[in-house]
């Protein structure tokens, strides 16, 4: 079998094809998701905290400054901000993903069986049952 005929194999798969699909949707999903949370959930709670916007939390850890060639050097900054945005937005898709596969998992969801009926007994219980018995009697 040829490279390109056990590629065209591989490649139309529905697994890969099924991955492919989740990919696009995952990451037009995730874009949503981080405009919800810059511009939907973030404001109200920056409100509440006092009017902080969290996009611009962040901590300078060196000013920008100007070196002896006077070429600026930026300023060196801890954006924490930013990062508990990235947060957010994690567990947001986190649970959307979780949601998705719950309700997945629901749908695939085999029937239980029936219990198996008890194994018969082996010789060696048989004859245990018989030499009590007669010696009740």
């Amino acid at each position: 079998m040829g490279v390109m005929t056990e590629f065209k194999a591989f490649a139309m798969r529905g697994n890969v094809i099924d991955l492919a699909v989740g990919v696009v949707i995952g990451g037009a999903f995730g874009k949503i998701v981080s405009a919800m949370v810059d511009k939907v959930i973030m404001p109200p709670i920056g409100l509440l905290i006092g009017g902080v916007d969290f996009s611009k939390l962040a901590i300078t850890l060196k000013a920008a400054s100007v070196d002896a060639a006077g070429k600026e050097v930026p300023a060196v900054v801890l954006a924490y901000g930013e990062f508990i945005n990235a947060i957010i937005q994690f567990l947001i898709v986190a649970f959307a993903i979780f949601m998705v596969v719950k309700g997945i998992n629901k749908l695939h969801k085999k029937p239980e069986e029936a219990p198996a009926p008890p194994a018969e007994p082996t010789e060696d219980v048989l004859l245990l049952r018989e030499i009590r018995d007669s010696l009740k009697k």
